[in-house]
């Protein structure tokens, strides 16, 4: 239903008409759709030059897990990671539609985004108005492609926030349209929001605040009805956790699931010090604000307007509680890494809608009616003032400048090329072992790992598990006996620390000499390094950072089993 803003009863006829001047064009579903599809449009055409940019180090995992769930393989067996399995099975369907290549990974994210973008505008609408929703919807999408949340790459925040968004607009229709029935798969949807990554269960914490909040809020507040949609909501957000467990224990792996996914995802976050996160914070927060500086001021008007615009005052809760929950959903561990702020861009594209409502009101209610048709030409000037901030990024650089821009000198572009010398010299059933945390290789190889252990990271921390892994990945690569080792001396491949066990790196130095041969190099220096193989291989090579690479010898049993 449109809704007529009143300012005061001398000023009830000038603000209706006003709003018909204005706001009524907005609620024509056949422009705001239209508006909608130039706005999804316009996200494409910006992520559409970085389509082929290089796998990152998460993005390579994901890819050869849903790789390996293609072929019949479940992760926990093959591949030992802390993230839930929602992100491989995402991951796989992406695969099985696009190609498995990094350009079919992120064509998926480019639609995984665009749902993303509709839920925003769905959710704005739905909270005020449908000019809410639609700049809220195009704040979204230029905040989400931002080099400075590492948005062109398809990193879990992305697959998260899609079924949370989708979870909220069902609540709310549930509680406006007073049908109970909605929360149970709002529930759901918010449940596998967590399956894909442990941070979405602050979006299931959000749905059963929020819930609690607009119960009481009626009147009368009856106990029976809320605990009803409250058990409704839990029953759907535990239900693809408890299918997830049971897929594993029947797979006979629920106890290697339940120590990666749980007692190693406990050690890890708590690995980082505490005097260490502010600056994490401060510093990743500075960045992505400064990316976009004059959304980010539009949200802040948008979270004042809560006090000053008795419209915005109607929504606030909802507002303030998902943006509690989103900076909530950023913290675990205190790592604040710049994908992780991807959780928290639909709250701030919210707010920013609110703000352009806001500005709207303030001018109807003012004298400066005559300028209420700023308000979309502003809405354009900030998002076109965005993009061509990031011009450089989105449409100047290549793929693989765009990825040395964002990840420095971490061997991305050089695993494409890497990963298609692996493959022309193995077999289809060969192994490859890799001693580095880079686990892209085995993607663009289309080879499975010798060893479940794909990052050396849990290796080198200093929990109680570390010396364990270890020798768990010599065990398993003495038995694979891989065709090819890949030796990666990268600093950010390993991490090690001053009390990192160094088991794993002084048995590959007796390992490799005594079984394999160098057959290639890789320096890493400019945008791509300089490739060398066969005769042409210089040892020691001529760049601090390099990969290498390693064929096994012709050698006997007895030579391979003094190791």
């Amino acid at each position: 239903m449109p809704i007529t803003f009143v300012y005061g009863n001398n000023l009830k006829r000038v603000a209706k008409k006003d709003t018909q001047d204005f706001r009524e064009w907005f609620e024509r579903p056949r422009l705001y759709w239209s508006i909608l599809v130039v706005i999804l449009l316009l996200s494409a055409v910006m992520r559409y030059g970085l389509l082929d940019v290089p796998l990152e180090r998460d993005e390579g995992e994901y890819a050869y897990a849903g790789q390996l769930i293609l072929n019949g393989f479940l992760p926990y067996q093959d591949l030992y990671a802390m993230k839930l399995p929602g992100i491989y099975a995402a991951y796989a369907g992406i695969l099985s539609v696009f190609g498995q290549t990094q350009t079919g990974v992120h064509l998926g994210l480019l639609f995984v985004n665009s749902a993303t973008i509709l839920m925003v505008f769905l959710l704005g609408r739905r909270l005020l108005h449908p000019l809410t929703g639609l700049m809220a919807a195009a704040c979204f999408a230029v905040l989400s492609v931002s080099q400075s949340v590492q948005g062109v790459f398809a990193n879990a925040e992305h697959f998260v926030i899609l079924p949370a968004l989708s979870g909220m607009v069902l609540l709310l229709k549930a509680l406006d349209e007073n049908r109970s029935g909605l929360v149970f798969w709002s529930g759901l949807l918010f449940g596998i929001g967590f399956i894909i990554k442990q941070h979405g269960m602050f979006f299931i914490a959000f749905g059963a605040v929020y819930l609690l909040i607009a119960e009481m809020k009626m009147r009368p507040f009856i106990w029976r009805y809320f605990l009803l949609r409250f058990w409704l909501l839990v029953l759907g957000a535990a239900l693809p956790y408890a299918i997830t467990c049971l897929l594993f224990i029947f797979a006979g792996i629920f106890d290697k699931f339940w120590f990666w996914t749980v007692k190693y995802a406990f050690e890890y976050s708590s690995e980082m010090p505490l005097e260490n996160a502010w600056d994490a914070f401060k510093m990743n927060a500075t960045d992505i604000v400064g990316s976009s500086p004059f959304i980010w001021i539009l949200a802040g008007i948008g979270l004042t307007s809560m006090v000053w615009d008795r419209y915005a005052r109607e929504r606030w809760m909802f507002v303030v509680c998902l943006l509690v929950f989103s900076l909530l959903a950023i913290c675990p561990g205190f790592y604040f890494r710049p994908h992780y702020f991807v959780l928290t861009l639909p709250a701030v594209g919210l707010l920013a809608g609110m703000g352009i409502m806001g500005l709207h009101h303030a001018l109807l209610n003012g004298r400066l009616k005559a300028l209420k048709f700023i308000v979309p030409v502003l809405a354009f000037m900030i998002c076109a003032g965005s993009i061509w901030q990031g011009r450089e990024f989105l449409f100047k650089m290549s793929p693989a400048q765009a990825s040395r821009s964002t990840y420095g000198l971490n061997p991305f572009p050089e695993s494409i090329e890497l990963g298609r010398f692996i493959r022309a010299n193995t077999q289809e059933n060969d192994r490859i072992a890799v001693f580095g945390s880079e686990p892209q290789l085995f993607f663009y190889s289309g080879r499975r790992s010798a060893t479940s252990h794909i990052y050396m990271y849990p290796l080198m921390e200093g929990h109680q598990f570390a010396l364990e892994m270890q020798n768990e990945m010599i065990r398993e690569i003495n038995e694979n006996r891989p065709e090819i080792l890949v030796f990666v001396k990268v600093p950010t491949s390993w991490l090690v620390r001053a009390d990192s066990h160094r088991r794993v790196l002084e048995w590959f130095q007796g390992y490799q000499a005594a079984n394999y041969s160098l057959a290639g190099v890789v320096e890493l220096s400019g945008v791509e390094g300089v490739y060398r193989w066969g005769p042409d291989v210089n040892w020691p090579p001529r760049t601090d950072l390099w990969v290498a690479l390693f064929k096994k010898k012709g050698q006997t049993e007895a030579e391979r089993d003094r190791f």
